[in-house]
């Protein structure tokens, strides 16, 4: 194994542990994510953004997965 061989490997790991860091991209559909409400982005307003984000860090702490991640 050489030293491109190397840096290759690296490059692929340094890639992998950047996309399982990154952030999962939320799917908007007219309606707050949290409360159903119609809105024009993911959420009506600060609050709701904030419980959405507070209750995904718990279900990930659980080892839980929102119904909607599994569709």
């Amino acid at each position: 194994m050489d030293q491109f061989d190397l840096a290759s490997e690296f490059e692929q790991l340094a890639r992998e542990a950047a996309l399982r860091q990154r952030k999962p991209v939320t799917k908007h559909n007219g309606h707050c994510l949290n409360c159903g409400e119609a809105s024009r982005g993911a959420f009506c307003n600060p609050e709701c953004r904030e419980d959405y984000e507070r209750i995904e860090r718990a279900a990930k702490r659980s080892g839980l997965q929102k119904i909607e991640e599994e569709e």
